[in-house]
Parts: structure tokens; sequence; C-alpha cells
């Protein structure tokens, strides 16, 4: 998610300097390029610098989206004097999240925080450039790129629907045409401000309903024009009010936890065990955003987003991660720590998680390292004794990749909770395999379970994977508000 979003806004640096360099844009192009150039050193420099302060881990992509931002939105310097004005604006936007935070979990979008500190402090706004015609095209795809890999659409149209509804009034009072409101979509920040800014995964709720609150929040700060004497209600100013109220409603814990032990569960499958304070809780079925330094960290970085494996009524927090031949350096860097090893886990949140309505039957479909929800929302119901009807639908390429047999089956005998093996690979079969061959299909799930239709779809797995359970329960006439996938930024 962080490189696609990267990538994203180096895009559109470059299309600006190629339409300055044209005439289309009234900027130097030499201004937008040193902007971005300063704007990332600075950021790149400070966050570095803070980072040892606190001793903790420097994220490394934080500040080259948060200088790129900034140059987006802040005017390309014309005078050599503007470069102090840049320099202090990203040093506030990297100290922000460090000082500015609360149990080690930052408040404020950076670039948000800096730029409405610059503006009460030097009196010069952000110009929010990036809003024009020209522009527009490239924000627009995207920016609609970025929401669906983050899957934060409900959040973002509500937002929309919000701003599109107070322009409407406000513009009918002011006699306004429709076309004259449709303008402020394409002519205005406010299509960068929703992708981009509104929808940073450290400064939005965790779950779906609160992500709704978000957005009709910071819609209605957003297009209400409000001002008290010559302070307007900004943009920027609207975000981090709207991130208040994040935090209030948001887990808090940003942990700082040590490698306690290191557990081979398959041929290419590790779990990583982590003691914690008992006074940090979760719901079964959750994830965290999991940040590791280490060294000649690939363009990849060093965060990485994981189910957690655990149930909450373990002492410590177990994550399971898959290895593959040509893996992320983080992965290297996680199977090579030594015990003992500090690794940051923050940001808990999903909605990949049981509903309190007891009465609920389930049909649970995982593969392969996704299979990792399940194991903690079932080690949890054994723990506590509920029982709830639940099939298990578990696949795997070999018998030997097949991880957590303990749990379910124990699952299966405490809480009669069963479990369906199956190996797509026929030609590894093992001797004795009394588990099904082949895919998971709609004749298996009609075969094991008759009451299917009935039941509640819970699927989790790559990515390629969750689609052909999703195509499966399609053509068995399955409605789509019957079914649920496990998402989080690292499946994407």
């Amino acid at each position: 998610m962080y490189r696609l979003m990267f990538y994203f806004l180096m895009i559109l640096v470059v299309v600006s300097v190629i339409y300055s360099l044209f005439g289309v844009l009234p900027y130097k192009p030499q201004g937008i390029i040193f902007s971005s150039l300063f704007l990332i050193a600075v950021c790149l420099i400070t966050n570095k610098l803070f980072a040892k302060l606190y001793n903790v881990p420097a994220n490394i992509e934080s500040p080259y989206i948060t200088s790129l931002i900034l140059t987006l939105i802040i005017t390309p310097v014309q005078e050599a004097h503007g470069f102090l004005f840049l320099f202090i604006v990203g040093l506030i936007s990297m100290a922000s999240k460090y000082i500015f935070s609360l149990k080690n979990k930052h408040l404020f979008n950076p670039a948000a925080f800096a730029v409405v500190i610059a503006w009460f402090a030097f009196g010069i706004p952000a110009s929010w450039w990036v809003g024009n015609l020209p522009m527009f095209p490239f924000v627009f795809f995207g920016g609609l790129l970025i929401i669906r890999k983050l899957q934060k659409e409900a959040m973002v149209y509500v937002f929309f629907i919000t701003t599109a509804i107070v322009f409407a009034i406000l513009g009918t009072v002011r006699g306004v045409s429709i076309s004259g409101i449709l303008n402020i979509y394409i002519y205005t920040s406010v299509l960068f401000f929703a992708t981009v800014m509104f929808t940073e995964p450290l400064t939005t709720p965790p779950t779906r309903k609160l992500q709704i609150v978000y957005g009709i929040l910071v819609g209605i700060l957003y297009s209400s024009e409000f001002h008290a004497g010559n302070i307007y209600l900004t943009p920027e100013t609207a975000l981090i009010i709207g991130n208040i109220f994040s935090y209030i409603v948001s887990p808090k814990e940003k942990l700082v936890l040590k490698l306690k032990e290191k557990i081979k569960t398959s041929i290419d499958t590790y779990d990583f065990i982590f003691p914690f304070k008992p006074k940090f809780s979760y719901i079964p079925g959750q994830y965290m955003e999991w940040t590791l330094g280490h060294k000649n960290v690939d363009p990849r970085g060093n965060r990485r987003y994981f189910t957690l494996a655990s149930s909450p009524t373990e002492d410590h927090l177990r994550i399971g991660v898959k290895f593959y031949e040509h893996g992320s350096t983080l992965k290297k860097a996680l199977l090579n720590a030594d015990l003992g090893t500090r690794v940051i886990a923050g940001q808990r949140a999903g909605d990949f998680i049981l509903s309190e309505n007891k009465e609920v039957k389930y049909i649970f479909l995982g593969g392969g390292i996704g299979i990792t929800p399940f194991r903690s929302i079932l080690k949890y119901l054994i723990d506590k004794q509920e029982k709830r009807d639940i099939v298990l639908f578990y696949s795997n390429k070999k018998a030997d990749e097949i991880v957590y047999r303990d749990v379910f089956d124990l699952a299966e005998r405490k809480l009669g909770i069963k479990t369906v093996y199956t190996t797509t690979d026929r030609n590894s079969i093992p001797k004795g395999w009394n588990g099904e061959k082949g895919r998971i299909d709609g004749e298996m799930i009609r075969r094991k379970v008759p009451d299917y239709f009935e039941r509640t779809y819970y699927l989790s797995g790559p990515h390629g994977m969750v689609s052909s359970f999703e195509e499966v329960l399609g053509n068995l006439g399955i409605k789509k508000e019957k079914i649920k996938t496990d998402f989080f930024p690292g499946y994407a």
C-alpha cells in the first residue's frame, strides 16, 4: 500500500513538472523539482534523527510520502527564502509523529498538522495547488486505486456524499448552479484530500462503522465554510479535527515488543511469539501493523500488516508468517532475528470478527497463511468454552503445509467445530490421507454442509484464492451480504 501511494504521488509530481514546462501550470518546473527534493531531504534527515532520539525504528516510507504530499499542497518555491519555510514545515511534519503522540501513537496526519501550524505561526496557508483541471484525471484514477487498495470506498464515498449535500445547501442559499457545485470537485483539491490525506491508515478509525461516522464528520467540517473572524476552517484543519475524533474512538496502543520465541509450524511457515502487557486488548480475527527496523531495506519497506493468530485469552501475541524464496528484506530480517529483538506493533483494526449473535451459523474458508484469523477465533472459543456452529474448510497445496492442526482438532473434540482439510496437489498426497482432494468448490461445500445456504461465510487467504472462493459462493447463490472477507493493507 505504501509503495502504491509513493508511486502515485511521484507520478503527480512528474506530471506537474511536465505541465509546467509547457506552460499548462503557472509554476516554474525547477521550483517544483527543488521543492520536492528539498522536502524529501528534510523529512528523511529529521525522521531519522527523531527515531534515534526516541529509540524506535524509523518508518522508511513515511518521510517520502509526507514530503511529496507537502510538495503538492504548498506553492513551489520561487525565491531562496522560500526554502526556510519548507524546512520548517518538513521539520514540523516529522516531529509531530514523535512529539505529538500518546502511548507511542501519533495523533495527526503529519502533512496536515505541519501546514496548520505554519499557517497559524507565519500566516502562510497551504495553496493545495494540485487541485486543478489538468491534474484532475491523474488524481481521479490514482485516487481510485488508492481507496480500492485500502478498501476505504465506503468512508470516502460517505465523505463525498456529505460534502455534496452541504455544498448543495449552501449553493441553494447563494444561488449557485449545479454545474458550479460540480466544478468544486474538478477545480479544487477535494479529490486529492479525500483519496490521499483523508485515507491515511494510522489516523483513520479501525472499523467500518466508525469510518462512516468519520467520513460524515470530516465531510461536514470540510464543506461548511465555518469561520471565526479571520480564521477559516481550512481542509487541513478539518482533517486535524477529524483526527482527534479518530484518536478518541481508536485503539491507543502502539506496543514495543520483544521476540520471545520462533516456532517452525510447517515446511515454509514460522510463528513468532511476543509477550505483552495484560492491559492490551483485541478481538479475535483482528490485525496489526508491525514495524521491524533492519539494514538494507528493500522498496517494500520495514512495515507489514499481520493478522493476530493468538487469542486474547493467551499471554502473548502470535503472528504466522509464510516465507518465499524471494521474500522481502523485512521477512528475512524477522526470520533471522535474535530472541529479544524489538518489534513495534500498532494500528489494531479489522472487522473480521464473529457476530455477537451466537445463533449465526458459519462456514470458514481459509487457505495458506490466511488461516491465522481462524486460529485466533477458534482458540478463543475453546478457552471460553463457547460453542458456535462453525465448519472450517482449510486448503493447502500439500499436507505438510498444514498449520495449527492441534487447535483445530481440539475445537472439534471440545466444541464440535468440524475442520475439512483439503490438498490441491494430487501428486503429493501422503499415504493414509483422509482429507479432501482438490480445490474447495461448490460440490465439496454442498456435500460436507447440507445447510450451506443458511450460513454466513468468512473467507481468508491470498487474494487469488479469496477471489476463487467468492466465485464458488456466487455460483452457489450465496448473497454478498452473507460473505465477509479478511482484509488488511498487507493483502493488498
